[in-house]
């Protein structure tokens, strides 16, 4: 039990830095002993399984117990995810010019994507009106969400004890996941053991310079547009927020690869920054959904990519044009089985790309996920908190100054 105490006496961040440096070594020295990755598997899971239950009891006490007339900034901070998206596809555009990049289409894929933005958005809409109890077994946040805000509001004239009830169990969930958050550092243990000792780092030495550009694309965006979107919020030294959500949020998202399991670490840091439950209960999920930086950023870099390995010029107003769509395609990436990589051939077509190519692209994107889709998770989730307390910092900042 001493032994114990001690080790949760160590920061947390620290003790998932000491699980990768052993996740690392365990993966180069002893990559047979396979047992080791069932811890990350069972992480994953465990949060992946608690994860739709604590948004669906969250939101809807955080809307039963809201009262009327009380001030919201959801709008705002929407309005910021979209923004957010974005400015990422415009950065991706800007260095696919400074730092063209082409590919090895050998590669094959057998993965089906979506016809359109239209299919998008339909997907997404159906996700949305989904059976509830599908939508919690399924993990559809955004059915989850949409049916959370409805029975959320229909209890607003539910007795106090209903609403007592409803308190306690999303206080009994909370709980539960922060049990499972201290178990993080042998989660990301088994995580990174699993990485290394199947893929090592061989995607580096292929395609080493469209990994660079993708990591240094999220790193900008991450580093200096967030940092620049939060400073006009806040009016103040944005850093110390972005760093407290990189290190809170992305770091976790990067080994998880995963924002729905990442959603209660979220919650769980919205908490540490003292933000009100009854608002981050639904912006958080809804980030989860709609808030792709990252993905907004994979889509439009691998997709100039595929057209410069094709020969094809790309203006400006076109590449712009790839923004937009990426953009809006990237929102709706999470109602698509595969994410963003699948939304790569939509993103093709407006360049004449056929399906088979584009497809190979979406083979070669899979190739480099391992740190790909890392880092994209991490710009993704930990963006979620970073708006969120941006548009609450600025409400009260606003609120004080009248």
């Amino acid at each position: 039990m001493r032994l114990i105490r001690t080790w949760n006496r160590i920061h947390l961040v620290l003790r998932i830095i000491l699980g990768l440096i052993f996740g690392v070594f365990l993966g180069l020295f002893l990559p047979e002993a396979t047992a080791i990755g069932m811890l990350g598997t069972l992480f994953v899971g465990a949060l992946k399984a608690l994860a739709p239950l604590l948004v669906f009891f969250l939101v809807m006490d955080s809307l039963a117990r809201h009262k009327r007339g009380a001030p919201s900034n959801m709008t705002f901070i929407i309005l910021l995810y979209l923004i957010g998206t974005l400015l990422a596809a415009l950065c991706a555009v800007v260095a696919s010019f400074l730092f063209p990049s082409t590919l090895i289409l050998n590669q094959s894929a057998a993965a089906e994507a979506p016809g359109g933005i239209g299919e998008v958005l339909q997907t997404l809409l159906n996700n949305a009106v989904s059976n509830p109890i599908s939508a919690l077994a399924q993990a559809n946040y955004m059915g989850v969400l949409v049916w959370a805000v409805v029975f959320g509001l229909a209890l607003r004239e539910a007795k106090e004890e209903t609403k007592a009830t409803l308190s306690d169990l999303s206080s009994a969930l909370s709980t539960a996941i922060r049990w499972v958050i201290q178990c993080a550092p042998f989660g990301i243990l088994g995580l990174v053991f699993t990485t290394v000792s199947t893929t090592g780092f061989s995607s580096f030495q292929t395609y080493g310079r469209l990994i660079v550009v993708l990591i240094g694309c999220m790193c900008f965006v991450a580093l200096v547009i967030n940092p620049l979107i939060v400073f006009f919020c806040i009016r103040r030294n944005p850093y110390p927020l972005v760093l407290r959500c990189l290190a809170g949020s992305g770091i976790m998202a990067f080994f998880t690869r995963s924002s729905a399991a990442n959603i209660p670490v979220n919650l769980n840091l919205c908490r540490q920054l003292g933000l009100d439950e009854e608002k981050y209960s639904v912006s958080i999920p809804l980030g989860a959904t709609i808030n792709m930086a990252g993905a907004a950023i994979t889509i439009t870099v691998l997709t100039l990519a595929a057209a410069y390995t094709l020969g094809l010029a790309v203006d400006f107003p076109t590449a712009f044009l790839l923004s937009l769509v990426s953009s809006a395609a990237a929102c709706g990436s999470s109602g698509v089985a595969g994410g963003s990589l699948l939304l790569i051939p939509l993103a093709c077509s407006l360049f004449g790309i056929s399906n088979d190519v584009a497809m190979q692209v979406v083979g070669i994107g899979f190739i480099i996920g391992v740190v790909q889709d890392s880092c994209e998770t991490a710009l993704n989730s930990s963006s979620d908190v970073l708006f969120t307390a941006a548009a609450e910092f600025r409400s009260r900042r606003r609120r004080t100054n009248s």
